[in-house]
């Protein structure tokens, strides 16, 4: 079989130049905020302004009235291939991921087979290659089988091309066992991602408080979640390996990662983009596409986790996408699954903020592109010459309606069913080639 880095690198030859024109051109890495035209050949962008002499582009793409960004990244795609294709495919969520944007995408290690193996990695990346459109990107297997007793060979995994490690939304209930993966972790330089979570306080569906209590739904209380916080960040202090928090999902979690960074450690924090802009108040009919972990919380949750997003303790947005099948979202609340199929909506979700006057446009696109590229120790993110040529152009100023029927994900179970979002994919490339273009109506 041939080695996958050298055929993709004898492809990148045969692909076609082309110049993007007209657009405002927005890169947070390098501080970039003005009309541009960019200039792509053999995958790389090779310059910004002017074409290059004898420069002859096979295509041109005019961006005008819109804005030109690096491929967006999602540090939170739940990858249901290999295991669970009924839900969705690396084909076909890659093709939603880039319809939104989306051109990296970083999935935990929870498939079937586990990625707590050289030899799964090397399989998800190659269907990438063969099959998807987007670049993906794994986390291992912070233990093995995810089972929180014996921790995964680490260092193989990230050799094998594993940018950090995780047990997902599977508690390691040991502190000694993950006093252990962290100080094995940050002997390798390996950033842990960590789902926030005491299990023995989160077997409920909805958050703690008035509404569950109104609807008879057992709660997951914001303890569950600062509980596990609180030990982990000892942990972390112990060890010193970088962290990485995920989806946080209350005003309590907010201040302490706040004060850990003040402390000094090395710890970033992402959110859903979906927290941004539902609560509890949103499953108050029993919609069960509000059906989420970590569960919506109040709107004084929700106004906390906006504000360490603004104030940057909270770097990141991340999708969380989950495609379910169509019966997964039919039972009682309690008894359907969580998640919501999200990746399509995330670049609008997040351009909400803008519109809100809560952030600017560069800082909502440096969540989606420079900042996960830095924890992920990745070099995309970014327009500089001799780059990927990663880019997603989208209308700031269009409207359009999210149908659930019209999503291209397999997964239809998304609570902004006929939500009209404002910011609309025009074109998506990833690594030179245009993977997503919106038919003109």
């Amino acid at each position: 079989m041939p080695d996958i880095t050298q055929l993709t690198s004898v492809l990148s030859l045969n692909k076609p130049t082309i110049s993007i024109i007209n657009g405002r051109v927005i890169d947070p890495k390098n501080h970039l905020d003005q009309d541009l035209d960019i200039h792509i050949q053999h995958g790389k962008i090779i310059a910004l302004g002017a074409a290059p002499a004898n420069f002859q582009a096979d295509q041109i793409i005019d961006a005008k009235a819109q804005i030109v960004c690096p491929g967006l990244i999602d540090l939170r795609f739940r990858l249901r291939e290999p295991g669970y294709e009924t839900k969705g495919t690396i084909a076909s969520e890659t093709r939603a991921a880039v319809a939104g944007g989306v051109t990296s995408l970083c999935c935990p290690p929870d498939t079937n087979p586990i990625i707590d193996n050289a030899a799964i990695v090397k399989l998800i990346r190659l269907k990438a290659e063969t099959e998807g459109v987007a670049k993906i990107y794994t986390l291992s297997a912070l233990t093995q089988q995810l089972q929180g007793e014996k921790l995964s060979e680490m260092r193989e995994l990230k050799d094998a091309g594993c940018v950090g490690t995780t047990n997902a939304l599977h508690p390691v209930k040991n502190t000694l066992v993950m006093r252990r993966a962290l100080e094995y972790a940050s002997s390798h330089d390996i950033t842990v991602f960590i789902q926030a979570f005491d299990p023995w306080l989160s077997g409920g569906c909805a958050h703690e408080g008035a509404v569950s209590t109104r609807l008879g739904l057992a709660g997951i209380p914001v303890s569950a979640e600062t509980i596990a916080i609180a030990r982990d960040l000892q942990l972390i202090e112990l060890s010193g390996v970088k962290a990485h928090f995920c989806q946080l999902s209350s005003a309590k979690a907010v201040q302490l990662i706040q004060q850990a960074q003040e402390d000094g450690l090395p710890v970033s924090a992402d959110v859903t983009a979906h927290h941004l802009h539902l609560t509890e108040m949103d499953i108050a009919d029993f919609n069960s596409d509000c059906h989420v972990i970590p569960p919506l919380r109040t709107q004084r949750d929700q106004e906390a986790l906006r504000q360490g997003l603004v104030s940057g303790v909270i770097s990141n947005i991340v999708s969380d996408h989950q495609p379910h099948g169509s019966d997964a979202k039919l039972a009682p609340f309690a008894e359907t699954e969580a998640g919501i199929s999200s990746v399509e909506t995330l670049l609008s979700l997040a351009l909400k903020m803008v519109d809100e006057q809560a952030m600017s446009l560069s800082d909502v696109i440096a969540t989606l592109t420079s900042k996960p590229a830095k924890i992920l120790n990745l070099p995309e993110g970014t327009l500089s010459i001799g780059s990927d040529a990663d880019v997603c152009i989208f209308d700031p100023n269009a409207y359009w309606l999210v149908d659930r029927d019209k999503l291209l994900s397999q997964g239809k179970n998304t609570p902004f069913h006929s939500w009209e979002l404002k910011g609309e994919v025009t074109h998506t490339l990833k690594s030179g080639e245009v993977v997503f273009s919106k038919a003109k109506e």
